[in-house]
């Protein structure tokens, strides 16, 4: 599961890490929660037409009778997207990349759950692998939202929790965005997992379990990196 996430950066380093077409209006998240409205990249047939804004966390889609009537997946399992005939649809034609610097997990110890953020070595963006979907409502207006694909986690992150997120590799990130790639076949293989060697972890303070709370101190470490 991937229930938490960050992304700290400036809107600059993020038009600059993910080639971006465009900007929006944008402020550094520390402690992302599903149902919130997130940023998302959607990709083009040319890799310079990036374009970033907004989707709600929590997938509602199009062929829901009513918005809150369904389970609204933040989540979708990687084996999932490659059985089910209706999430092969979106994954065929509504791709996107969730821009993030972190995630975190909660790590039981006896009744206290502890949250641990699962970085990259270099501290460096990364894109989630996620779907999206409009569902239109009553009024005609449109509800765009999306759900990130996860899949087994690598020894780092099977510690703490039994999934994790696919986190692209920079190279897979051009064909996992590029629209006119509507083959499964080619797509299922980029679901991996991603190698722990070129991540770390460390725990960081309880508050992190307030999904209000949105400051600079859920990212500090309480102990070292491992």
């Amino acid at each position: 599961m991937c229930g938490r996430y960050t992304v700290t950066v400036t809107m600059e380093e993020l038009m600059l890490h993910f080639m971006l077409g465009n900007s929006f209006q944008y402020s550094p998240r520390y402690n992302i929660a599903p149902g919130q409205w997130i940023p998302a990249i959607i990709g083009s047939e040319a890799a310079d037409q990036r374009r970033i804004g907004e989707l709600r966390w929590g997938l509602v889609p199009h062929w829901s009778k009513e918005e809150k009537g369904g389970a609204q997946p933040i989540n979708l399992r990687a084996e999932t997207v490659a059985e089910k005939p209706s999430f092969q649809q979106l994954l065929t034609r509504k791709r996107c990349l969730i821009p993030a610097d972190g995630f975190y997990e909660w790590k039981k110890s006896g009744n206290v759950k502890q949250p641990v953020r699962f970085i990259m070595k270099d501290q460096s963006l990364f894109g989630m692998a996620a779907l999206y979907d409009t569902w239109i409502q009553p009024d005609g207006g449109k509800l765009h939202t999306c759900t990130i694909i996860t899949t087994e986690p690598n020894p780092l992150v099977a510690e703490v929790h039994n999934r994790m997120p696919v986190i692209l590799p920079r190279e897979a990130e051009s064909l996992w965005l590029d629209r006119s790639v509507t083959e499964a076949k080619k797509l299922i293989p980029l679901l991996q997992t991603f190698p722990e060697e070129q991540m770390r972890a460390y725990e960081v303070d309880r508050k992190v379990g307030n999904s209000r709370y949105d400051e600079a101190d859920c990212i500090e470490p309480l102990q070292a990196l491992w």
